[in-house]
């Protein structure tokens, strides 16, 4: 089979969806996407974007695997323990779309380390770190130069995801949801989180992102909140804030 085939392959049922079709898929496959974090989030949602057809991958963590990693880190395993989870997600990766163009980034990001990466203006940045101060540093890139931003995040039973831009001068950014006074330093290792969660939360980022990428985003900025105990879904709309510093 050759590369046309398989590529032809891979996009074949997103070919078939009025909604996308042999447009959208070339579109796909002109895409490139930044993720910031390659833990639970970031595992699922580059395994569906790759496995979608995108052209170009950016990967940013700065950490290695270890064994407690494994229960939702979908793209490690055991022989994977103390290796740097961009280089091995790299290669996973890689063996499933060889004609994927990965790059790797292995430290932690700030917003002029992202200035420094000279990002196309139709990237998409998908946030799924673990901490708000890496969060806000991309926030304020990206309202800085109008990138989307998918953020998503998931502790114990509980998951979330949103999508800002990207006209910022009109809509709302991630300073405007949180700020530096509702930081916690609540996270999955400190009150566990329930392996398949953070998986269905970076599934839904690769929805997102897929939709801004094929111009089938609405454009809503809503919080989406899944509860997994009671099985539950909740919105919240997302005003922008005119005292926000960040984007007003």
């Amino acid at each position: 089979m050759t590369n046309q085939d398989l590529k032809m392959g891979r996009g074949a049922r997103h070919i078939s969806l009025p909604q996308i079709g042999e447009q959208g898929q070339k579109f796909i496959a002109d895409a490139t996407i930044l993720i910031v974090g390659m833990g639970g989030l970031g595992c699922a949602s580059a395994s569906y974007l790759n496995s979608s057809g995108i052209k170009k991958m950016l990967l940013c963590d700065f950490d290695s695997i270890d064994a407690t990693n494994l229960g939702r880190q979908i793209l490690f395993g055991p022989s994977d323990i103390g290796k740097q989870k961009v280089l091995v997600a790299k290669q996973q990766l890689e063996n499933i779309n060889p004609a994927i163009d990965i790059q790797t980034i292995n430290k932690k990001i700030n917003r002029q380390e992202l200035t420094a990466l000279d990002l196309e203006k139709k990237t998409i940045i998908l946030d799924c770190s673990d901490n708000f101060n890496t969060r806000f540093e991309i926030n304020k890139y990206c309202v800085e130069n109008n990138h989307y931003l998918v953020s998503g995040s998931a502790i114990r039973f509980e998951g979330q995801y949103v999508v800002f831009g990207d006209n910022y001068k009109k809509l709302p950014c991630y300073e405007c949801l949180y700020n530096q006074n509702d930081e916690s330093y609540e996270d999955c290792s400190g009150n566990g989180v329930l392996g398949p969660v953070p998986g269905m939360i970076g599934a839904m980022m690769a929805i997102e992102t897929i939709k801004i990428i094929c111009n089938i985003y609405t454009k809503k900025t809503q919080l989406n909140i899944y509860e997994g105990l009671s099985n539950e879904w909740r919105q919240i709309n997302i005003k922008k804030r005119q005292d926000c510093p960040i984007c007003n």
